[in-house]
């Protein structure tokens, strides 16, 4: 989709696409953005760009000393991906993850504000660890999303927060004065089963307790003796994972997710040994014909999105990575259906548990 801007025209894609038309790589609160730095010199501003998630802002900023904090596996190929579409050098793309060190002096913040208030706060926390005393933080959101948790995290930062007036939907928060606080590992804690407590870092998914679909689908798990290799597909914090090492002592484990936030967080939680942690979003990473069992709690929302595209396509890739006989457990909201979809993957699906918000699939290959 084309976007013009100080006389250039971009064409910004989202990855993964979308058969959705309406979907786009931005939305006002980008353009805001935007309008509200067009008058400023940014050639000698040292600028940071947090939760771009399809890299809009990153690439039309690119010309200037830009960093991109990015989260996701998808995220890092969506900046990859607009940078060679809009003629952009590769090489020029400066990224790093929420959980690094920004280099120090930061002059401008752009921040699109996620649905997450904990990734919110890292964000903010990881940007006022570098930025001057004089530097300027801009947020933006639409409109129907804002809630008093927003204000009441920019202010324990700092001293000046001011919101906009709306403008097509969508308003900003600028943040100025830093005020001095000690900021605190960015760290949740949730208990399982009453026994073991699992770390994970702000912003990966269900920050008060475990997700109530994992905790239905943990009763349903069943590995097999001849289950050699199992895969934990959007894992998470590791919950699925740890209850299949529960299960099967020495078989081998592997952890994926898109998010890195999420592999970082169960690094904190299980056994390196015999345990691989692989931060990516497609599952061409691995042979097919590799996994005896793949378990899955699939996201269906992408931020503020319901969208299930992503799981479609994980699906499909699920079928190729398993072994001959082998099966995909999975969890899904009721009301999704999923079993329309998998029975044109797979030839036999049957279901093996239901209540009145989950339903847990078995597929064999």
């Amino acid at each position: 989709m084309k976007f013009n801007y100080k006389e250039k025209l971009f064409d910004i894609k989202r990855y993964p696409s979308t058969e959705n038309k309406s979907l786009k790589a931005w939305n006002t609160g980008d353009e805001y953005i935007l309008d509200k730095i067009k008058g400023l010199e940014l050639k000698d501003k040292n600028i940071v760009v947090s939760n771009d998630r399809f890299g809009f802002l990153t690439t039309i900023l690119s010309e200037y000393n830009t960093v991109s904090v990015v989260d996701f596996k998808s995220q890092e190929k969506a900046i990859h991906k607009n940078f060679s579409t809009n003629g952009v050098d590769n090489t020029n793309a400066k990224l790093v993850t929420p959980l690094s060190e920004l280099k120090d002096n930061i002059d401008l913040a752009l921040v699109k504000v996620p649905k997450s208030i904990d990734l919110f706060k890292l964000y903010l926390s990881q940007i006022h660890n570098s930025i001057t005393d004089d530097g300027e933080v801009i947020c933006s959101f639409m409109t129907k999303n804002f809630n008093k948790s927003i204000l009441k995290v920019a202010e324990e930062y700092f001293d000046n927060v001011e919101q906009s007036l709306a403008w097509k939907k969508s308003r900003l928060l600028i943040l100025k004065n830093k005020k001095q606080v000690k900021n605190k590992a960015p760290l949740n804690e949730i208990t399982f089963d009453g026994k073991k407590t699992f770390k994970q870092y702000y912003g990966v998914f269900s920050a008060k307790n475990i997700d109530y679909a994992s905790q239905y689908f943990i009763n349903y798990i069943s590995v097999n003796t001849e289950d050699k290799k199992i895969l934990d597909l959007a894992s998470g914090n590791g919950i699925l994972a740890h209850v299949l090492r529960e299960k099967c002592k020495n078989c081998d484990i592997n952890l994926m997710d898109d998010s890195l936030l999420a592999i970082e967080s169960s690094k904190l939680n299980l056994s390196s040994e015999n345990t691989s942690f692989d931060y990516s979003d497609s599952l061409d990473i691995y042979e097919n014909n590799s996994f005896d069992l793949v378990v899955s709690n699939p996201p269906f929302h992408f931020e503020y999105e319901n969208n299930i595209e992503i799981s479609l396509n994980l699906f499909k890739g699920v079928h190729s990575i398993l072994k001959k006989w082998g099966r995909f457990q999975m969890v899904g909201n009721l009301h999704l259906n999923y079993k329309v979809q998998l029975e044109k993957i797979f030839p036999e699906v049957k279901i093996m548990g239901q209540n009145d918000k989950f339903v847990v699939y078995e597929c064999t290959k």
